[in-house]
């Protein structure tokens, strides 16, 4: 702290602390009778960041849900599983089909246009234009854009154990592996996920967007506000993941598979609030 010196008096002598306040400054006096308050404010106490346990537990649950809405969504299902009890055929098949193509062995020795073809299609769940990825691959050639999907497809399902998949899943969204392919975000990354782990993962491929993500879905079907994706302190990683094993474990048994789940809950984010 800098020498008090009276304003007054211009003067460094004979100064006494009066008292102490808040945030390191104290209130002053010369001996001519002058008080003022003297010091720098301490600067302001950062606060820790938070960690994986306390964003896991702020993250909503499934008994956060309000009983009134978990009546509706239930008679929701019931109404949906009536008029649609099953999905399209063919999402089977082609699931199956990919499941072979990913797994260890398959990614290293398949087409590299296999791979293209993957984020170009929309069966069991659309993607959305994919001219990002489509300009990069063209750019790149099949060899060099084959490899660099393949070495994205391979970090995120078999990547070191000790990083999580959330954590992988964030280092291939902000592209900070060189390997990443450009344009194989979000929507692809997550569609991977469905077709390895189809027990797990809804056929809902955006966190959120204006059409309808996880984020939205959880609002306008189940009244739970999921945290936004901007926020420093979650990673869109995480939440990804975490909105997800939510919507998974609200929608329930009852559905053909995790895509008739997806489209019951797309269907019912539009449906209107009253009797059922």
């Amino acid at each position: 702290m800098s020498l008090a010196m009276c304003p007054l008096c211009s003067e460094d002598e004979d100064i006494e602390v009066v008292r102490s306040l808040d945030g390191g400054r104290r209130v002053v006096k010369h001996r001519c009778g002058y008080q003022w308050e003297h010091g720098e404010p301490a600067p302001p106490q950062k606060q820790p960041p938070h960690t994986f346990s306390d964003l896991k537990a702020r993250f909503p649950k499934p008994e956060d849900v309000e009983p009134e809405r978990l009546d509706r969504v239930t008679g929701l299902k019931a109404q949906y599983l009536v008029t649609k009890p099953d999905f399209e055929s063919e999402v089977a098949a082609y699931w199956a089909k990919y499941q072979k193509i990913f797994s260890s062995d398959g990614l290293r020795t398949c087409d590299p246009r296999v791979l293209k073809d993957f984020a170009n299609s929309d069966v069991g769940a659309h993607p959305g234009n994919q001219a990002t990825f489509n300009s990069a691959w063209n750019a790149m050639g099949d060899a060099a854009a084959g490899e660099s999907t393949r070495q994205t497809i391979e970090y995120l399902l078999y990547g070191p154990d000790d990083i999580p998949l959330a954590d992988r899943l964030q280092h291939l969204l902000t592209g900070t592996k060189s390997f990443a392919m450009t344009g194989f975000k979000e929507a692809l990354l997550t569609r991977a996920l469905c077709v390895t782990q189809p027990d797990r993962f809804l056929s809902i491929l955006k966190y959120t967007t204006q059409a309808g993500g996880k984020r939205e879905i959880a609002r306008l079907v189940y009244g739970l506000e999921l945290p936004a994706p901007e926020s420093v302190n979650w990673t869109l990683g995480r939440l990804i993941l975490w909105s997800n094993d939510l919507l998974h474990h609200l929608v329930g048994d009852g559905f053909a598979n995790q895509q008739h789940a997806a489209a019951f809950l797309w269907w019912a984010k539009d449906q209107p609030e009253g009797p059922q």
